[in-house]
């Protein structure tokens, strides 16, 4: 997911640390005790795992997320990756009811329920929607540093389409974002529920070097 920039992109992400595009201030989580960096060193970005196993989300009919999980989780990699995957999910499934199932909004936080929204309008504003698969791979997880921490994964939207929401059938002009791979990168923020949320996404994309271990 793009932003909200939806016919040029899905997903929204650029990486929170130098060299990516940046639409917003960094991350900052709130409420954090002693202060956190905005941006993460690049000297301590985080490492992808090896993946144990593939989840597959039916988001709705004729719509899938596929998720390769990262090796041995912790208990904070655990719930940043299950938010991730359920606003992704969510988003869709919002996009594919016309805007009734506003379930995503429990998986988000901060800036990030402003950028979901304004996607997921900009669909609707014109009667836009989706089918396909998209693949979530090679999710990497940064340190906890109070309550905030960063992850990327890469994304493949190559497998969806863009539809004419009335007929259903896909547009004539297919976007970028259904040829190419992206990285996507979230601030994500741990609430007093003890649940973490995304609370801020970026994208970026090839030719970008870092997407490029994005390819298959």
């Amino acid at each position: 997911m793009r932003g909200s920039r939806v016919l040029s992109g899905l997903l929204a992400v650029s990486v929170l640390v130098s060299g990516c595009t940046a639409e917003r201030e960094p991350f900052m989580p709130e409420g954090d005790a002693g202060g956190v960096s905005a941006t993460p060193e690049v000297s301590r970005a985080p490492v992808a795992v090896p993946t144990t196993r593939e989840e597959t989300v039916e988001v709705a009919p004729g719509v899938r997320l596929v998720v390769e999980w990262p090796a041995a989780p912790d208990r904070d990699t655990a719930g940043m990756v299950a938010a991730f995957r359920d606003h992704l999910a969510g988003s869709f499934r919002a996009v594919v009811t016309g805007g009734r199932d506003i379930g995503y909004l429990d998986v988000v936080t901060g800036d990030a329920v402003e950028e979901l929204s304004a996607w997921v309008g900009e669909f609707l504003d014109q009667s836009r929607s989706v089918r396909g698969t998209v693949r979530v791979y090679a999710l990497t997880v940064g340190p906890v540093n109070g309550k905030g921490a960063q992850m990327e994964a890469c994304m493949d939207e190559s497998g969806m389409r863009l539809l004419d929401a009335a007929t259903g059938k896909p547009v004539a002009r297919q976007p970028a974002w259904t040829r190419e791979p992206f990285l996507q990168a979230a601030g994500m923020r741990l609430g007093d529920d003890g649940v973490w949320r995304v609370a801020l996404l970026r994208h970026t994309e090839l030719p970008n070097e870092r997407v490029k271990g994005c390819r298959r």
